[in-house]
């Protein structure tokens, strides 16, 4: 299984901008109704989308709709819930599970990812994120979580971010992605704050211009240590007396050997 590591978020209202996301290499592109969007701009947007989703995309397309409590949301579900270039659908400020199992049952069929974006959301992650099959991801809207809390320092947000990370593995989603970083141009504080996502657990991040997705990927696929590292743990755990210790002596479980196996399977986007 290959998993993303970009997501790149691109203007609803701006078509000719989301054509060139689709070839910037991005694993997944976003198309987003919400925060990019002007209100006098939202019918435009949607319409836009439309038009481009018709038809299936050689990238996968996701679609941020708008506030789920807001007047246009449900105009953006029925107008693209069923469209066969949709590959997901990006619901923001969820905060119940209610809600995502609202959204579920109203458009059967496309893949949802809940965007949790205040401190309500963080505290009911678990829930969210096992409220229904049809939620494959849940991920962090780290501006509003920011705002809701009132935290200045970037770390302040990493308590909330690991709770968000342990929500999605015990509800067996795969770790989510990061948050945007929002000064397009520190590449290097991008870099910085990527090791640090992945020292928390995040796999990939969401990105707001092309020129961070080579820094993204960059962070977040393995070194050749690591790669050396889970090359000998599946050789461990598959030998033929059926050890389940390296040969240094660590003892490696099947939790072990399944991190082993995501490792090598990034690698495959070399």
């Amino acid at each position: 299984m290959i998993f993303p590591l970009t997501w790149l978020y691109v203007p609803g209202d701006r078509p000719h901008v989301v054509i060139k996301a689709l070839a910037s290499g991005a694993d997944v592109v976003v198309i987003d109704l919400e925060d990019a969007v002007a209100p006098d701009r939202k019918a435009y947007a949607r319409a836009a989308a439309a038009e481009l989703l018709s038809d299936p995309q050689p990238t996968p397309v996701h679609v941020r709709v708008n506030a789920l409590d807001g007047p246009f949301a449900a105009a953006d579900l029925t107008a693209l819930a069923s469209l066969p270039g949709l590959s997901g659908l990006r619901l923001p400020k969820v905060s119940t599970p209610e809600q995502v199992v609202h959204i579920a049952e109203l458009q059967p069929g496309p893949p949802l990812y809940a965007l949790l974006e205040s401190a309500l959301a963080v505290e009911h992650a678990y829930a969210i994120a096992s409220a229904h099959p049809a939620l494959h991801g849940i991920a962090l809207g780290e501006a509003d979580l920011r705002a809701d809390l009132g935290v200045r320092h970037d770390a302040g947000l990493d308590w909330s971010r690991s709770r968000v990370i342990v929500a999605a593995r015990a509800a067996g989603l795969p770790p989510p992605p990061q948050s945007v970083h929002p000064d397009t141009r520190d590449l290097n504080g991008l870099t910085a704050s990527c090791a640090h996502g992945r020292t928390l657990g995040f796999l990939g991040r969401a990105a707001i211009h092309p020129r961070q997705l080579p820094v993204i990927e960059r962070a977040y696929l393995p070194t050749e240590k690591e790669l050396e590292h889970a090359e000998t743990i599946i050789k461990a755990a598959t030998g033929d007396q059926g050890a389940q210790a390296l040969p240094n002596g660590t003892f490696i479980d099947a939790a072990v050997v399944a991190a082993a196996q995501r490792t090598l399977s990034l690698a495959c986007r070399r």
